[in-house]
């Protein structure tokens, strides 16, 4: 389950404000996060294309490439108000999203229909994530506040994952899976709103939110259409 720490992107989002940003500073500010998104997830594809063909070394060395790839995230962090090192620490960190989801798509590629499963799943995914985007712009409920419930929900599905990696339950697999596809669409309409009321410090913060939504639930249905081809 590829579950990351969200609260790298949303830390500063309660402390700011549409007040601090100007109408044309915030039109620019949701353009450049926007394309930041398009350009993470091109980059993200091209580290599972270069993954797929050595899945079988990446899963042998996956708990040292996970810590390199949480490393990265943590980086950003501290390198993101610094031009040109704050994008190459980020598309190395979105690359090896890609490289370290190559392992999964080995293996469902490798099953009877595995190519319609992976192209099933990011359809449903761009669908879920376009739905969602577009109810965020178009309601009048406000979901910034609810910040602190999501991240709950996600420490406690984190816990739940890493029990089941003990217990190998297929069921709670597809709980999880299940949970995982909601919590990461309703953080689709948290995110899209923090977005387009400048709420996050910098474009790459809203980035990289996006973009983490768009893959656990990407990875999430994955799972499950996997386990009911009876990949796992």
């Amino acid at each position: 389950m590829g579950l990351y720490d969200r609260d790298y992107a949303r830390g500063n989002a309660s402390t700011y404000t549409t007040n601090t940003k100007s109408d044309t500073q915030l039109i620019s500010f949701v353009k450049e996060t926007y394309k930041l998104f398009a350009a993470s997830m091109m980059a993200g594809a091209v580290g599972a294309y270069v993954g797929v063909p050595m899945a079988g070394t990446i899963a042998a060395y996956f708990f040292p490439l996970f810590i390199l790839e949480i490393g990265l995230l943590i980086g950003l962090h501290f390198v993101k108000h610094k031009p040109g090192i704050n994008l190459m620490v980020m598309f190395g960190f979105v690359f090896m999203t890609g490289l370290m989801l190559a392992p999964l798509l080995s293996r469902t590629l490798g099953i009877s229909g595995g190519g319609t499963i992976v192209g099933n799943a990011f359809a449903m995914t761009s669908v879920i994530f376009g739905a969602m985007s577009f109810y965020a712009i178009k309601t009048t409920k406000d979901f910034s506040g609810y910040g602190k419930p999501l991240m709950i929900a996600l420490v406690v599905i984190i816990v739940f994952s890493v029990i089941n990696m003990f217990m190998g339950s297929p069921l709670m697999s597809i709980l999880i899976s299940g949970v995982v596809v909601v919590l990461f669409s309703i953080l689709v309409t948290y995110d899209t709103q923090n977005i387009i009321k400048g709420a996050y410090e910098t474009p790459i913060d809203g980035a990289i939110a996006l973009y983490l939504d768009f893959l656990n639930i990407f990875t999430a249905l994955l799972h499950l259409l996997g386990i009911f081809r009876g990949d796992d």
